[in-house]
């Protein structure tokens, strides 16, 4: 038998394509599991890391269905987004074209991998009806009040001319194309994810034993719920005659009221309205107001780097002594935290602290440590006791906390509140290649919300593509409409959504079937049955972004009564990433493997075999030649050795106790594999270990001729084996066993059960031998074979003490 990949695998994947193999059934009776591995962009090629994430999908899927449950195994692609526009920019090519032939060419990939998606439930998020959809569950949140506009200084990216979410700059850049961010201010629609805050922070615990710990870590940080001081600090008299009498107080949060009596300056941020005021108003030096608003344009990650400040020459009284306390601006105080103004200490407080040493301001200190001295060229950040601050002296700083917020209650000049890290989510974008936002803005009746009968508001096609400014808002006409409330002439919102709204509902879509596929996004009996997801397959990469805003749209679709579910995924597994030469693969470092002809070289199922087998799918892999080569010659071996195997359509019977060591040997190893595939699957993920297993089963056959052995053992091989290298085992089994094999195999105890074990033999405590007997034998048996294999040190030597440790040692202390 000759082993020719490409022959069979084509073979099979055309068998499972025209028969449906992989369509799940409307049978809602049965047990089922819901595989979902994180869609891809399509971006023209797949990659490595693709290979991987979806061998790992694939192989929980067909395992649970040779288990004979109902199984959702899907694929999609995520496919609005820029990379799609700027295509179009450099190539001339419109972005719908270029996206498309993208997913036709990435179909075949994926097809020539064997992977048992659903072919039926197949979308990309650009499709109209995923649009339709989309837009209508929009409309039922803003008119909820879940969505809304409003003014602001947005993140904005030069490169890819649009807006960006707080959590898709990374180290002060663009998430997607590493371009530097700078601040703008503009009209910005945002989704109410704060109103969400505690429910998504306290629902992690729902994900304790499905969800790394590291991911539910982040998460936690992410949102980032703090308990302190809300209170207002209240303008001089001298101050408010500078502002003329337009701003009597500002409002500041702290974590830290038990520092409230070391306060020594106070910080605006460079966007506060106050600040805003003086620039308007010239109350600032041309010299001064061009550093502000350097700092207004500046990123978030940047303006937390090199500390800059003005001094305001306004002053504020401190809430509980009256003591005058001034006024800066502070680079490193953001807006989106708080109220964009605080209070500073730099005695305790680090960043307080390098400020105040760089602009020459006082330092109060107030808390001192429970034992030794307090630091005199640092800030005191540590747990102590307070002095200097009055009634609080001789408190400890953890309960002063608590003291301190009570007594600003008590006195009603300030209250305990809780604020959240998590911001609400900023959904425009300035850009085509994007669902458009399903808005009206009409002069009489304001921002209204599209008739649904008249969904999906598609884009134009006719449009020009110059990199500068957004294509739908330059078209001459796609905007002009008429008001859905008073019919009065409008203008059509021109911004598109984050492509992160469409991940965020995606794998409620693939619960629909094909009777209700076209009438609605999904079916409330369907995704009852089918949700939450069994196993969520992905990149840590997507721990914050696409995972936070997922659980989010699903408890707002919940409460607007789609569904039932609070949570997506029920398991997250965090695949890491390929690299090559120690590096991730990327084009740029030419470190990359091209999977296409990876298979066309060794087939899908070599591919699929190193995958699994080279690291556990939570770590890095690193890539290797010769492992690819070995694996391909494992599978040869594999395919060559089934000539040792009878046709049959049932497990051979075999008397056991008949058998011979070898015999019983290779049987133990076979149902050895067998016991870790069913441990890989439920517990521990840990391919690499079952399929080591089966290696190791395959050279226990081979050390031994017994065809019915051989036969056993090829029936629950192929079996285990099939999740991961289904073609050669979807041919085996049908040549031998015609596929009957590829059912749940039941475990056999009795070739766990044996006849010998070795023993160790020692001398005086020190190993010299190793012994076979039998498990019934005697003590006196033992004692005579474990003195005849250690004869030589035992010549001229008295015997003081004989020890038997039954099925493990033999001791023998000698002397002389």
């Amino acid at each position: 038998m000759q082993y020719t990949p490409s022959n069979i695998e084509i073979k099979w994947q055309k068998f499972w394509s025209e028969n449906s193999s992989f369509e799940p059934s409307d049978d809602f009776s049965k047990d089922k599991k819901y595989i979902l591995s994180m869609f891809p962009f399509p971006s023209g090629r797949l990659h490595m890391g693709h290979v991987r994430n979806y061998t790992i999908g694939d192989a929980f899927a067909r395992y649970y269905r040779q288990q004979g449950l109902n199984v959702l195994h899907p694929i999609g692609f995520d496919s609005f987004g820029m990379p799609a526009e700027n295509a179009a920019i450099k190539n001339g090519i419109h972005p719908k074209k270029w996206t498309y032939e993208n997913i036709d060419y990435m179909r075949k990939e994926l097809s020539t991998l064997g992977l048992s998606f659903s072919a039926e439930r197949d979308f990309a998020t650009s499709d109209p009806l995923y649009t339709k959809f989309e837009q209508g569950f929009i409309i039922d949140m803003f008119e909820k009040g879940l969505l809304y506009r409003k003014k602001g200084f947005l993140n904005w990216c030069p490169h890819d001319q649009t807006v960006l979410a707080n959590e898709q700059v990374i180290d002060g850049c663009c998430w997607r194309c590493d371009t530097e961010v700078v601040k703008k201010e503009m009209f910005q629609y945002y989704l109410k994810i704060s109103d969400y805050a505690d429910e998504l922070l306290n629902d992690l615990k729902l994900l304790e034993n499905g969800w790394p710990k590291q991911v539910l870590t982040m998460q936690e940080n992410w949102i980032g719920k703090s308990t302190g001081l809300e209170f207002d600090l209240y303008l001089d008299e001298q101050s408010k005659n500078l502002l003329d009498g337009n701003f009597e107080k500002f409002d500041v949060f702290t974590t830290r009221p038990d520092t409230i009596y070391g306060v020594s300056y106070t910080a605006l941020a460079p966007e506060h309205e106050i600040v805003s005021y003086m620039l308007n108003n010239g109350l600032f030096s041309e010299e001064t107001a061009a550093l502000i608003r350097h700092m207004k344009n500046s990123n978030n990650i940047d303006r937390q780097k090199d500390k800059q400040g003005v001094s305001l020459g306004i002053n504020v009284l401190h809430p509980l002594t009256g003591k005058s306390i001034p006024v800066w601006i502070a680079n490193f105080v953001l807006m989106d935290y708080g109220s964009g103004a605080v209070m500073a200490v730099p005695a305790h407080d680090d960043r307080d602290y390098e400020f105040a040493k760089k602009y020459d301001l006082a330092i109060h200190s107030v808390i001192k440590p429970l034992e030794g001295e307090l630091p005199t060229e640092c800030a005191f950040t540590e747990t102590g006791i307070l002095f200097n601050s009055a009634e609080f002296n001789d408190v400890s700083s953890t309960d002063a906390k608590q003291k301190v917020m009570d007594l600003f209650e008590e006195k009603k000049i300030g209250k305990k509140v809780i604020n959240f890290r998590l911001k609400d989510w900023g959904i425009s974008r300035q850009r085509y290649w994007g669902a458009p936002i399903p808005l009206v803005h009409c002069d009489k009746c304001g921002t209204v919300a599209e008739k649904k009968e008249n969904l999906p508001i598609t884009l134009p096609e006719n449009v020009e593509f110059t990199g500068e400014g957004n294509p739908i808002a330059n078209h001459p006409t796609w905007k002009h409409c008429k008001c859905p409330t008073c019919n009065g002439d409008a203008l059509r919102e021109t911004d598109t959504m984050d492509t992160f709204v469409e991940s965020s509902w995606y794998f409620l879509r693939y619960t629909a079937s094909k009777a209700t596929w076209n009438e609605k996004g999904f079916e409330k009996k369907e995704v009852d049955y089918w949700m939450g997801v069994d196993h969520y397959i992905g990149g840590i990469e997507h721990a914050i972004l696409h995972l936070l805003y997922a659980r989010f749209f699903t408890k707002v679709l919940r409460d607007l009564g789609y569904i039932e579910n609070s949570e997506p995924f029920e398991k997250l597994l965090t695949q890491g990433m390929v690299l090559k030469d120690g590096s991730k693969m990327s084009k740029s470092k030419g470190n990359t493997v091209d999977p296409d002809a990876l298979i066309e070289k060794y087939g899908a199922d070599t591919a699929r075999l190193f995958i699994l087998f080279a690291a556990p799918p939570t770590q890095e892999l690193e890539w290797n030649d010769s492992a690819v080569e070995g694996a391909f010659r494992f599978l040869k071996r594999f395919y060559d050795r089934s000539t040792n195997v009878k046709t049959t359509t049932s497990l051979p019977s075999i008397n056991h106790a008949t058998l011979s060591k070898e015999e019983k040997f290779a049987r133990k190893k076979v149902y050895e594999a067998l016991q870790r595939a069913e441990e890989v699957y439920t517990e521990r993920y840990t391919f690499n270990t079952m399929i080591a297993g089966v290696m190791e089963a395959m050279n226990a056959l081979g050390a031994q001729e017994n065809k019915e052995i051989w036969t056993e053992g090829y029936w629950i091989l192929l079996s285990i084996m099939e999740p991961v290298v289904p073609h050669i085992c979807w041919e085996l089994s049908d040549k031998l066993f015609t596929c009957k094999n590829l059912v749940p195999q039941k475990m056999v105890g009795e070739v766990f059960e044996v006849d010998s074990v070795n023993m160790g033999v020692s001398v005086n405590g020190k190993k010299r031998a190793e012994i076979e007997v039998g498990v019934g034998d005697s003590q006196e048996s033992i004692l005579a074979l474990a003195k005849e294999s250690i004869a030589k040190w035992l010549e001229d030597k008295e015997i003081v003490k004989e020890i038997v440790i039954p099925n493990k040692l033999v001791n023998i202390v000698i002397k002389g």
